[in-house]
Formats: C-alpha cells, structure tokens, sequence
C-alpha cells in the first residue's frame, strides 16, 4: 500500500505551528518570522509535503501564474526575457506560463482567452498584436518592448531601440563605413530601429543607406534580403539587421557572394542573444538588456499584484557589444 500523501496539517504539527501560519508561508507572505518560517520550510522537507496547487490558489485567491504571451519561440530575444521575468517573480512563488502565436498557432484573442481561463494573476504581451485584440483583460497586463498595439491599462517595458539602432551607426560610421545597408521586417520594434539607424546614416557627410525589408525576422528573411540588398547595392561594406537571427541569414548570404566577414563587409545584429556570442558567427552586436527589460518587467507585475498602482520604468540602456564580425571599411571603397 502506498505511503498516504503528507498534508498542511502534517506540517503544521511536525513545525508546532498553525494551519494557517504553513499556508502564509507557502504564499511568501512577509508577516511570518524567519524562525518560524524555517520552521515550517524544515518541517516541509523533513515530511516531503507537497502543496496542492488547486488548495493553495482556492486559498489565496491567486494561481500564482503569470501568462508571457510571445510572437515565436525561435526569437531569441525572448531567452534573455524569460531569464529576467523568472528571475523577478520565482522567489515570490510565482511561475511562468508561456504561450506562442507562432505562424499555425492559435491566434492573440484565442491565446489571450486562454490564459484568463487559467485565471493567471498577470500577464505579460511580448508580441505583435491586431487592433482588435486590444481590451481590458481585467488583471495586471504588461506590454514587453515596444509593439504597434497599446492595451488599455498596460505598462509598457521596453529597452530603447531608437538610442541602440543609432549607437549601430555610429559604431560602424566610426570604421569608416560611408556605403551602408540595413535588414528590416515587420513589427514596431523594428520599424524604429530602422528609422533610427536611417536617421544616424543620413546625418552622416557622404554616407549612404540601403534598406531591404523581409516579411519576417528570421534567418532565412535575413538570407533572401541580404541576397536581395547585394544585387541592387553591391558597394555596400557595412550591414545591420534588425536582429541576431536575421544577421545568421545575412552572413549566409555574404560568404555565398565570395565577401569575407568582416574584411569586405561588416556585420552586426541586434538583441545579442546568445547566438551572437557563438564562435561561429561571432557577431557584433547591440545588446538590447533582454534580461533587464525582463527584470522591469517582474517588477512592475509584482508592485501590481502586491497593490500598488506602478509605471513604466526608464528604457534599459542599450550597450555596442563588439566582436569579430565588424572591422575599418576596406581601402578604396
């Protein structure tokens, strides 16, 4: 026969506390004392109890979940997200749902139905939405980065991509580059990214900008509009694109053209995610702060739910992270 299940009251016996005090403590509560919270944590281990998910949300009128709604989970800015977000909510009890609007996934006003349906405490939009998926959800929403659609009542959190695509330009304007190009795609983030990027260009005596916008954000766009950006802009010597995956399919797409990175032509990305830091590819890039923005946003959902009546927090700085990938212009070019 198997071992029957330890339950709160075992605990709060084994502790010599009350029901009530092991059911604070499983929530985080701070109004216990650390003697007899580690009494209780002892007591916990010691029986190998396990809470019921289902009890404990009943009882605290909490899931202790939040939703991290996201565009594709081959982007991957959201790795350095999620590392942040989980490592700002976690120690308070809370996990993290995820869920993916991926090209044949379910749609935004399907994704965010179903997670009110989970009845998650907070969630955080960290995609592209259309209009007509922007409402009152009715619990803490945070909108992560910058996005076309603005939902009523969310907090946006968001590096600076304006200030990070302008620093790209001066860095490789630094190098000597005048013939520059840039890989775009769709989203807001991107789209500002490249207004900034064209902006810094042009600002720039006898420098020059082509602009080849893809579909999507991912390699194989950034291969077919860098293979696109080298027919129509052959004298091109420095290229951004709109992220680090985009950038893989762009540095594809040169070396299939006979240029060397970064002697012919340099190369950076945007994000710095850990493919950029690969030997491989070994990529210049901007770090976005992905785990500072995720951190902000744990933060501003925790003020929320804990009451408080919280706003956006300044943009994460970005930084140039400079690696083999960017170089001077080549001589005579």
């Amino acid at each position: 026969m198997a071992a029957k299940r330890p339950t709160i009251y075992d605990v709060a016996r084994e502790a010599g506390v009350s029901k009530s005090l092991v059911s604070l403590v499983l929530q985080g509560s701070d109004k216990v004392s650390a003697a007899k919270r580690d009494a209780v944590r002892r007591a916990i281990a010691t029986l190998g109890y396990r809470p019921s998910r289902a009890a404990t949300t009943l009882a605290a009128n909490r899931s202790r979940t939040i939703g991290v709604l996201v565009d594709d989970y081959t982007n991957l800015w959201f790795v350095e997200l999620l590392k942040g977000l989980r490592a700002a909510v976690e120690p308070r009890g809370y996990k993290v749902l995820l869920g993916d609007i991926a090209s044949g996934g379910p749609d935004v006003r399907a994704s965010l139905e179903g997670f009110l349906s989970l009845d998650v405490d907070g969630l955080v939009i960290a995609a592209e939405a259309p209009p007509d998926s922007s409402r009152d959800l009715g619990i803490p929403v945070v909108v992560a980065g910058n996005r076309a659609v603005r939902h009523p009542g969310a907090v946006v959190v968001a590096g600076d991509d304006a200030l990070g695509a302008e620093m790209a330009a001066r860095h490789l304007l630094g190098l000597g580059h005048l013939r520059l190009g840039h890989l775009t795609g769709p989203g807001e983030a991107a789209r500002v990214r490249a207004e900034a990027f064209r902006a810094a260009v042009e600002a720039h005596p006898g420098a020059s900008l082509t602009v080849r916008a893809a579909e999507g954000t991912l390699e194989p766009d950034g291969y077919a509009s860098a293979v696109e950006l080298l027919g129509d802009a052959p004298e091109v010597t420095a290229v951004l694109a709109a992220n680090d995956t985009m950038a893989l399919g762009a540095a594809a797409a040169l070396r299939g053209a006979g240029r060397r990175i970064p002697e012919d032509v340099s190369l950076m990305g945007y994000d710095d995610s850990p493919l950029a830091g690969s030997h491989l590819l070994d990529l210049s890039s901007v770090d976005y702060r992905g785990v500072v923005v995720g951190s902000d946003v744990g933060a501003v959902l925790l003020e929320w739910l804990d009451g408080g009546s919280p706003s956006a927090p300044p943009q994460a700085a970005p930084r140039i992270v400079p690696r083999g990938s960017t170089g001077p212009a080549p001589t005579g070019r």
